[in-house]
């Protein structure tokens, strides 16, 4: 994996830290992940116009991988209702590299050498120990941030082994993100019976802009599965959580304590692993 690779897939993980902060700021997450959702299906767009169709066996996992993120949205929702944002957002991050390993080793056959391992395992740790269990004994929202971590591998592998067979990874994020447009409007409307637009304008601007943000966040990553272990990708746009406490930090007043500080150093280490030994 070339540097140029690692380079662009942390500047996805920035991305996605960044969509997510405007997720995390939105009054009514709902209708701003539902908007995200069309934002980058709009934006898909002319990835679908201006490129070839993908191969025939991709099109199950395309598919397949549009059902997965449509109850990744869901719970992440879910997640965020009855968790803090500072809770969920690290177990559902940081639970699925190593989801994600196992999961490319079962299905596509990936070998990761004994560092990676390590990569994966010391970025997953680093992630999950930022997060803040409060009440020890309500596991409700850590259980939803978890099976949000689940929905991430399996549309993860899932994407993986997809753009691999496509032919062009660009063709079959287009065709993705499009499909994956419909689901979450469909269901807002069948519960709110109308569309989902924000009373102010500027929060749907913000969430559009937060839907182009994703597009490019994951089509960069679906692109680097192509080219290097699903683990060791996943591993690294997870860092994403180190991004979302300095975003946390600086721009939403949240307190960096010495634990997420540490937590921090041991995603970063992990990270370095990964990029020396690719």
């Amino acid at each position: 994996m070339s540097l140029a690779v690692i380079a662009l897939v942390l500047c996805a993980a920035l991305l996605h830290a960044s969509w997510n902060a405007l997720l995390k700021s939105s009054g009514d997450r709902l209708a701003s992940l539902t908007l995200m959702t069309i934002g980058a299906g709009i934006a898909a767009i002319p990835l679908v116009v201006f490129t070839p169709l993908p191969h025939a066996d991709a099109w199950f996992y395309i598919i397949l991988s549009a059902i997965l993120h449509t109850g990744y949205n869901l719970f992440l929702i879910r997640a965020y209702r009855i968790g803090d944002f500072g809770q969920s957002y690290p177990i559902a991050r940081g639970s699925s590299p190593l989801l994600v390993s196992i999961g490319a080793a079962i299905f596509a056959g990936e070998q990761m050498n004994s560092y990676t391992w390590i990569g994966v395992g010391l970025v997953s740790i680093g992630i999950i120990s930022l997060a803040h269990l409060k009440d020890r004994r309500n596991l409700s929202g850590p259980i939803a941030a978890f099976t949000t971590g689940a929905f991430i591998a399996a549309y993860t592998v899932t994407d993986g082994i997809g753009a691999r067979l496509a032919g062009n990874s660009i063709s079959y994020s287009g065709w993705l993100f499009v499909l994956d447009s419909f689901p979450l409007a469909l269901i807002f409307m069948w519960m709110h019976r109308r569309l989902p637009m924000a009373t102010e304008r500027k929060q749907n601007r913000l969430s559009l802009a937060g839907g182009v943000m994703s597009l490019l966040a994951y089509g960069i990553v679906i692109w680097a599965v192509t080219l290097a272990p699903m683990g060791t990708i996943s591993a690294l746009r997870e860092t994403s959580v180190l991004f979302a406490a300095l975003i946390g930090a600086i721009f939403l007043g949240e307190k960096l304590t010495m634990r997420r500080i540490f937590a921090c150093i041991v995603i970063t280490v992990g990270a370095i692993v990964l990029g020396m030994h690719r």
